[in-house]
């Protein structure tokens, strides 16, 4: 396999694992391949963000801006497959419902959602409906938090100890950290997406904010990082890219 085959075959990879878009059959998948694929996360949210952006701007031809919202968000579910709406409410299970680091993380496994999954679902997807109906311009806002808030997980992979049952866990290739090259290339795809905001340095500050509190919380509640924390990171910092922007009032031109 060539440099080029083996590059495309990372992105299949990326493509597949946090998508339900379909990958070409030649796709060779390993454990090893999975955890380089990681320099591709935020190229996987550039292709999410423009499918869901995309259809939110063909939407709001036909409806109002808040129907034509609600329809793209259910649009990113089936094209995610609730990938990190699932990591989010099994975090939130497990660290608002056990006392000990090893309850926790027994709980975050438990494929049933509890009372704080739900609330935090519930919470979660309808601040994206607020806030994303009120945005003047909604469609970039998508396009931009999409592969920004795949960074932090991204950086997560590299600097913290996967703490899950590596044997048991659906991320179980991520255990292992990713290569400085592979998390510098993610860092900077999703950099790119601060080119078409007007105040990029006050999003990027947030999400420095962002990172160091969530990697200082996880530390102290589990140790390091699950495939679920990483759900909900990722869910945590794109709701904070799209408070941001409405909060600068007008900043997504």
């Amino acid at each position: 396999m060539n440099r080029l085959s083996e590059q495309l075959n990372l992105w299949w990879i990326a493509v597949a694992f946090f998508t339900r878009i379909p990958v070409p059959a030649s796709v060779e998948f390993s454990q090893a391949s999975l955890n380089r694929a990681s320099r591709y996360f935020p190229a996987v949210g550039w292709l999410i963000g423009a499918l869901c952006a995309t259809a939110l701007w063909l939407l709001m031809l036909v409806f109002p801006q808040d129907v034509a919202v609600l329809i793209s968000i259910a649009i990113s579910l089936l094209l995610t497959g609730c990938f990190h709406e699932d990591g989010l409410a099994d975090t939130c299970d497990g660290l608002g419902g056990g006392w000990t680091r090893e309850q926790k993380l027994s709980i975050m496994k438990d494929s049933r959602i509890g009372t704080y999954g739900a609330a935090a679902l519930w919470v979660s997807l309808t601040l994206k409906f607020v806030v994303l109906s009120q945005l003047i311009n909604p469609v970039l806002a998508l396009l931009v938090a999409h592969p920004l808030s795949r960074i932090i997980p991204t950086v997560f992979i590299a600097a913290m100890s996967y703490v899950s049952d590596v044997d048991t866990s659906k991320a179980k290739p991520l255990a292992e950290s990713g290569s400085g090259a592979d998390t510098a290339i993610a860092i900077i795809t999703g950099l790119i997406a601060l080119m078409f905001i007007n105040n990029p340095f006050i999003i990027l500050f947030v999400l420095l904010v962002l990172a160091g509190v969530a990697y200082v919380f996880l530390k102290r509640q589990i140790g390091g990082f699950t495939g679920d924390a990483l759900g909900a990171v990722q869910q945590v910092s794109e709701l904070a890219i799209y408070l941001s922007l409405l909060a600068l009032s007008g900043s997504v031109s």
